[in-house]
This record gives structure tokens, C-alpha cells and sequence, in this order.
């Protein structure tokens, strides 16, 4: 399946005020400036339209005044460079002039409308077009960083293939014993720690799935963070993939196969219902009491305020989630996956037959979403839109925006607990909220988590032959990106489902599934079946996810993870910002291993 991605960024709304001129104009991330030099005499208005924005009307971006041949009236304004724009310039009798372009980061680029010449016997405008500055490489920090990470990893691997070197140690003992004479005689030798937590049970422990976990939250955390100013690490405005929009659902699928794994041990170990019945209880009430109360408002917000508090989020979703996977796992669980095995006809598909009872109900569920998706009416809007509203569809549809989906969180919580700053906001120019967290996407998220537990069964079933785990996720894979395929159609915004994180569309979680596959498939690959990798440093979050996501939510804002940054119009200051911040965590949560400290609920 091939997806658009290229098309996913977006445009910031019309972009800043006009000036006489371009000196002196300070531009911000992802701006260019466009200069308008008008030698007519009459007025003009030119309009754009993102080729991000998905039939979308154009808006009207800079009205210049008239001028002369001899004494030209300009005005610039800055235009984002994250997407194609296409322009139109208006004038008096209809006369107009058109030009698309893909300006580039803080380029100075100007526009001359002049009458034809003389003798050329045309009627109409003679667009001159003219870049004026060079645009700068906004992608050199991101490179440079990238050089920088691979450079510490490849250091790290060698300082370990050295120290093992027989000459090295015989050089490291002679050092101690001529500098420090009978200080260390009594020393252990120096060892990497473990990636195995001290006093932790000598069970063997699926490293590859904590190390999955660790390495989406620190990308998580990365994204909240800002990821550098670029749009690749934004959400998209709406259909469509962007690495932000990928984290989340990697979380969820996770969940998932812990959850299968965990209760699998826990009921073969004989641990009671109602004790299994009362885990689930308080962890799902203590993921939405954290995500309501505790994550809700930031210090400066003041008292937390019931009439305006965001009652859907992240760990309310994650917390709903956990219950209901958590619930068939404990009504349908199978305990004694192998002895199923002596059926010939069976055993090939014993991960999906034995457990059809939860099959059924993700099956009644999915129904479910897609009959209140489709067929449900929303007051002035068409039955199963999955649009953004706002301009989009040539403005047809503009307070429609998520169709079902926000029309059922509008009914059931209000419109002033439900997320006021969608990421469509800015590029559809929508009035109405919207919550990427609400009520009918979380049954998508229940599927997303059940194909986690559908990789848990299959790790626990296929557990003494690793090269059949790898070929199940394959297949697993191969047929949700063909499932994505004719969802979708191969497109960005023209199938039956497009994919949309937004809504989290039946698309949306096939396609992440898909990629969770085969992420944990790899990672399973590398590190337990080979042991090529330990996991570090994502492990380290991954075994204290929930403190990693509480702590970065709440400390965001302050010293060190984030500054006052005295070049903001660079990608540089921004991308170390993040990048720091994302890594003082990482340090956190291996310090915590190191002293055994772990949050859990």
C-alpha cells in the first residue's frame, strides 16, 4: 500500500500582516516572504489555496494598493513552507494572473504586475516572477543531529567490542597498579549493567516488547515537546500519516500484548477472578483519574474549573481501553494454549479460533462504529461524513467538522469539555471543537489494542519456535496493509475510509497495526531471538512508562526541558530544546532502574 505522506504537512493560516517592503521582516519556522511590486493603476487581491488543503475555497491572503509605471505600490506578507501554494492576483475588469509554487524556508520571493508592453497587442496582467534571497536548508540541525546520535551509538558498540579485548584489560590493570598501587586490589572488575532490573524474578523477560514501548514514548514525549518545529513530527491537519500520528496507536497496540501476557501468566499461576477483576478496576480508575484531575491544567491555569475541563484525553482513552481488552481476556482467556496443538485442522489457526467469543465482540463493535459513522444523522450535515468542515469541500459542509464522531461528544460530554484546538483548526479555518480522544473513536482504539493481544497470543502460543512468531506477525502484516489498501484506495483523501488519526478511522488502525507488526516483529528479531541488542536506553522508559508520561506532561514548561530561546526562526534552537528535554527523561527513567524504582498501578 502506497500512502500520500508527502501531502500530509500543512500550512499556518494566512501568515502574519503586511509591510512596505520586505527589510526588516522577521520570519518565523517554515515562513518565506512574498513581495507584491503593483504598477497599475488599479487594486488588486490576491488569494491562495494550500494544495494540502483538500478542496478547499480559496482565501484572500494580501490586498495591495494601486500604483503607477513609475511609482509602484508593494506589499509583502510571510507564506508558509510546508505545502504548494496556489496563487490567483485580481485586478480591476477581471484581469487576473495565476502561479503555483513551493516556497522554501525564510526565501525572500517578489512578484512585478505590470501591463504587457507596448506593440504586444495583449490585453490583461504580465506577471514578473524573481526570488530576491536564497532560502535557507532547514533540514541541516536535523541532519546534524542525526550524524551526532549515530555517531554515540556507533562509539558506544566499539567502546564495548574494545574493553572486551584482551590487551585492553591487561593495559587497564597495569594503570591501576602503577597509579594506584593496592587501591583497587579488592575492586570487581567494571561491568555494563544488566537490562535486567535488580532483584527483579529470573524469568525471562520480553525485552523486545519493553524496549517497543520505551522507544514509542520517548518519541512521544519528543512530538509533545515540539519536535523541532518540523511538520513531520506534527499531526496531520487531518486525513493522513505524519510520524506524530504514529506513537499513540504504537502505545495502544502494546497495551494490548502486555495485556495478553500478563494475564495469561497471572491466570496459569491461579490467580482468582474477582482479584484479576479488582487489578483492572484500579488501574482503569486511576488512568482517567490522572488524565482528568491530574493532567487537565498546568500550574498557571489556576484551580481546575468543571466548565471548561477537557474530559476525554490520552490516558482516558488508554484507561477505556485497558478495561475492555482486559475484560475479554479474563472471560475468554485460554490458559493451556498447547495442548490444542494435536488438532491437525485447527492448529494453524488456533490464535483466532480458540478465541472467537472475543473475536465476536471486536466484530460487533466495528459494526457498531462504522453504522453510527455512516448512517447516524447529524443535523445539517450528510450522513457519514468524515470531512474536517471549514473551507474544505469547497465550504459546503462548515460546522460538519467530524461528522458522528463530534456530533456524539457534543451530545453526550458538551462542547466545552472536548479539545477547543484541533489540528485541523489552522489549515480548514474550523470554528467547531473537536477531540481526537473521543467517545466513537475509542472503539477503534479497543480493535487497535485487540490486535496487540491477538501478537501476545501469538507470542505465547508459538513461544518455543521463534521463527514462527516472526512468520504469524508477517501474515498478520500483509493482510491489514491489504485491508488499508482497499480502504483507502491507495490515496490520501479519495477511499472509502481514509486514513485519520483524528477520527481513528478503521483505516487508521490497520495501517498502524500493520507497522506494529512488523516494528515488534523486527525488534523481537534483534533482540530476543539474537540478542544483538539489549534495548538500551529505550528500555529504561519503557518499565516506567507511566511516570515518564506524568513527569514530561507536567514539567514541559519548565527549566530544563524548555527555555526562552533567542532564535526562534531557526529549526536549530528548537530541535536541542527537544532533544535535550527528550533525553533528560530517558536519563530519569535509567536512573530509577538503577535504584529499582518503578511506577506502577
Amino acid at each position: 500500500m502506497e500512502l500520500k505522506i508527502d501531502s500530509v504537512f500543512w500550512i499556518f493560516a494566512v501568515l502574519g500582516s503586511t509591510w512596505s517592503g520586505g527589510e526588516g521582516v522577521q520570519l518565523k519556522l517554515d515562513q518565506a516572504l512574498l513581495t507584491l511590486y503593483n504598477y497599475l493603476p488599479q487594486e488588486g487581491q490576491l488569494f491562495y489555496v494550500s494544495a494540502c488543503c483538500y478542496k478547499c475555497q480559496s482565501q484572500l491572503l494580501l490586498t495591495i494598493g494601486p500604483g503607477s509605471p513609475d511609482s509602484p505600490t508593494n506589499a509583502s506578507i510571510s507564506v508558509s513552507t510546508q505545502c504548494v501554494l496556489n496563487l490567483k492576483l485580481f485586478v480591476a475588469e477581471g484581469n487576473s494572473c495565476s502561479w503555483s509554487e513551493f516556497y522554501r524556508d525564510h526565501g525572500w520571493y517578489s512578484v512585478s504586475v505590470q501591463p504587457w508592453p507596448p506593440g504586444q497587442n495583449k490585453s490583461g496582467l504580465f506577471c514578473i516572477f524573481r526570488k530576491d534571497r536564497d532560502p535557507q536548508n532547514s533540514y541541516i540541525p536535523l541532519l546534524v543531529a542525526l550524524g551526532a546520535f549515530v555517531t554515540v551509538i556507533l562509539l558506544y558498540f566499539l567502546g564495548l567490542r574494545v574493553s572486551k579485548l584482551r590487551c585492553t584489560q591487561d593495559c587497564y590493570h597495569l594503570f591501576q597498579r602503577k597509579c594506584f598501587p593496592g587501591m583497587f586490589n579488592h575492586a570487581p572488575e567494571p561491568h555494563l549493567p544488566d537490562c535486567v532490573p535488580p532483584g527483579q524474578p529470573k524469568k525471562k523477560r520480553l525485552l523486545s516488547l519493553d524496549t517497543f514501548r520505551g522507544l514509542s514514548l520517548t518519541l512521544m514525549v519528543f512530538v509533545n515537546y515540539g519536535g523541532g518545529g518540523y511538520w513531520f513530527f506534527e499531526h496531520a491537519p487531518w486525513n493522513g500519516l505524519t510520524v506524530a500520528d504514529l506513537v499513540m496507536p504504537w502505545f495502544v497496540f502494546i497495551l494490548g500484548t502486555s495485556v495478553g501476557l500478563a494475564f495469561h501468566n497471572m491466570q496459569r499461576r491461579g490467580v482468582k477472578t474477582i482479584q484479576l477483576l479488582r487489578k483492572v478496576a484500579w488501574r482503569t480508575g486511576v488512568l482517567i483519574i490522572i488524565g482528568v484531575l491530574f493532567l487537565n491544567y498546568g500550574p498557571a491555569d489556576g484551580p481546575l474549573s468543571w466548565s471548561w475541563a477537557r474530559l476525554p484525553g490520552v490516558l482516558q482513552r488508554l484507561g477505556f481501553t485497558y478495561f475492555a481488552v482486559a475484560l475479554m481476556q479474563i472471560a475468554f482467556g485460554v490458559t493451556d494454549t498447547q495442548m490444542y496443538q494435536v488438532n491437525l485442522w485447527l492448529a494453524p489457526f488456533r490464535d483466532v479460533v480458540l478465541y472467537w467469543k472475543e473475536w465476536f465482540i471486536i466484530i460487533s463493535l466495528e459494526i457498531l462504529w462504522l453504522c453510527l459513522t455512516f448512517l447516524l444523522p447529524v443535523p445539517g450535515c450528510p450522513r457519514g461524513y468524515l470531512g474536517p468542515g471549514g473551507i474544505g469541500d469547497e465550504g459546503k459542509y462548515f460546522n460538519c467538522t467530524g461528522g458522528a464522531a463530534a456530533y456524539i461528544d457534543k451530545w453526550i460530554l458538551g462542547e466545552n469539555h472536548l479539545y477547543q484546538f484541533p489540528s485541523c483548526k489552522e489549515l480548514y479555518k474550523t470554528t467547531q471543537p473537536f477531540d481526537p480522544e473521543g467517545i466513537l473513536g475509542t472503539i477503534n482504539s479497543i480493535l487497535m489494542a485487540f490486535f496487540g493481544l491477538q501478537a501476545g497470543k501469538i507470542i505465547l502460543m508459538y513461544r518455543n519456535k521463534p521463527r514462527s512468531i516472526l512468520r504469524r506477525f508477517l501474515i498478520w502484516s500483509i493482510l491489514l496493509g491489504i485491508i488499508s489498501a482497499i480502504l483507502t484506495l491507495g490515496t490520501q483523501n479519495e477511499g472509502y475510509i481514509p486514513v485519520n488519526k483524528n477520527l481513528w478511522s478503521l483505516s487508521f488502525v490497520t495501517t498502524t497495526s500493520c507497522f506494529s507488526f512488523i516494528l515488534l516483529g523486527l525488534l523481537y528479531y534483534i533482540i530476543d531471538m539474537n540478542g544483538w541488542w539489549n534495548g538500551c536506553p529505550f528500555i529504561f522508559p519503557g518499565m516506567n512508562s507511566i511516570l515518564v508520561y506524568v513527569g514530561h506532561s507536567l514539567l514541559g514548561g519548565y527549566f530544563p526541558f524548555s527555555w526562552e530561546m533567542k532564535s526562534p526562526t531557526s529549526h536549530a534552537e528548537p530541535l536541542a530544546q527537544d532533544l535535550l528535554g527528550t533525553a533528560i527523561w530517558v536519563f530519569i527513567a535509567f536512573l530509577l532502574f538503577r535504584k529499582n524504582v518503578f511506577l506502577k498501578i
